[in-house]
């Protein structure tokens, strides 16, 4: 895979995801899941496990924690000299009136691709949750001399909504036919993890074209590069067969995270076929008290547990204190839970605090959220 760079775009604009205050400081693909990890660090782990060590890191605002977690890429094993870890925020002025859209980004930083010594591309977006190894679709690709291929989830039909989605559908040979410009278009189970292969020369004759004589507009790889294509270049499909959770949603979010709890969903995310990496932080194991209970949950390091956790989710250094109640919540770093507290399909973000005697309540569909450092 020496001849294969990634790129992730996290261009995804304000109000495109439903996350509340979540994403109120920090972008989709920072935010933290599963204890210990931020979405990130999936798609980014994939690239590293599948021997890809030039990844470029497209980012458009709210992105100080990202840049706090990736910090040199260390973790991931991309402080090189040669190649390794680059973050290309948006350039100024454009930031305020140049291109927008995922085209817009890789526009502006064209001389990244360019200098890059890779000839084939992995590009995905960042809010997908999934264990892959990148070989088998790249060696797909070449097996067909595909112009570009998609990775797409089959998710089957009559389950999960699949209406927010775009999808696409395939012939016999696994040719791409048709694909949606706008989710909701099509009645099909197969849909577009937002990820692609597609040679590099391919893909900035794509950015070029898409600006050449239009002055500065909204371009979209999918809509743009590929849809109008599907006639005139060799665009396959290949499938992701494993565990696929798109955050899109707060109850998305909610709902795959407390699906961890599920130790198969778990083995499979974290462990197969490669490990998941994160920024670790020297914590102490879990400290428990004489009379903790704790049940069915993900308590990280560093967490403190004198009181009752049921079906939870607790990221480092979370104190529950006696008497203190939690359950089904994520509860993330530093968290506070004061004694006779109690917390019921809850989300608190990073530092908050819950007073003394204090109940809270969500539900699944609608879990409720406390922000960052906030005190209640």
């Amino acid at each position: 895979m020496k001849h294969v760079m990634g790129v992730i775009n996290l261009s995804e604009k304000d109000g495109c995801y439903d996350l509340q205050e979540l994403t109120r400081q920090r972008c989709i693909a920072s935010i933290p899941f599963g204890g210990r990890y931020r979405i990130i660090d999936f798609v980014l782990s994939n690239m590293v496990n599948s021997g890809i060590n030039n990844v470029g890191i497209f980012t458009l605002n709210k992105y100080r924690s990202l840049l706090d977690h990736l910090g040199s890429g260390k973790v991931w094993d991309l402080h090189r000299k040669k190649d390794g870890l680059f973050i290309l925020p948006p350039m100024e002025p454009c930031a305020a009136e140049g291109p927008r859209g995922d085209m817009g980004y890789l526009y502006e930083h064209i001389d990244y691709l360019r200098n890059s010594s890779q000839k084939t591309v992995v590009y995905a977006g960042g809010n997908m949750i999934f264990n892959t190894d990148f070989r088998e679709a790249v060696s797909f690709h070449r097996e067909m001399q595909a112009d570009i291929t998609v990775l797409y989830k089959d998710m089957g039909m009559g389950g999960e909504d699949l209406s927010r989605y775009k999808k696409v559908a395939l012939d016999d040979d696994a040719r791409v036919v048709a694909m949606e410009a706008e989710p909701g278009q099509m009645k099909c189970s197969r849909i577009f993890m937002d990820i692609i292969i597609v040679g590099k020369p391919l893909l900035l004759d794509l950015i070029t074209d898409c600006f050449k004589g239009e002055g500065r507009r909204m371009c979209s790889l999918v809509n743009d590069g590929i849809v109008p294509n599907l006639s005139s270049l060799k665009i396959f499909g290949f499938p992701h067969r494993g565990y696929l959770a798109a955050i899109d949603s707060l109850s998305c979010y909610y709902r795959h995270s407390m699906g961890l709890l599920q130790p198969e969903v778990s083995r499979e995310l974290f462990f197969n076929p490669g490990f998941i990496y994160t920024k670790s932080n020297d914590e102490p194991p879990a400290r428990y008290g004489e009379d903790a209970l704790v049940q069915n949950s993900l308590v990280a390091n560093g967490c403190h547990i004198e009181g009752e956790v049921q079906n939870s989710i607790l990221f480092r250094g979370v104190r529950v204190h006696r008497g203190a109640t939690v359950k089904d919540s994520i509860v993330m770093q530093k968290c506070l839970i004061e004694e006779g507290a109690s917390l019921d399909t809850v989300i608190l973000d990073k530092e908050a605090c819950i007073s003394r005697g204090r109940e809270l309540k969500g539900s699944r569909e609608n879990p409720m959220v406390v922000g960052k450092r906030a005190k209640m």
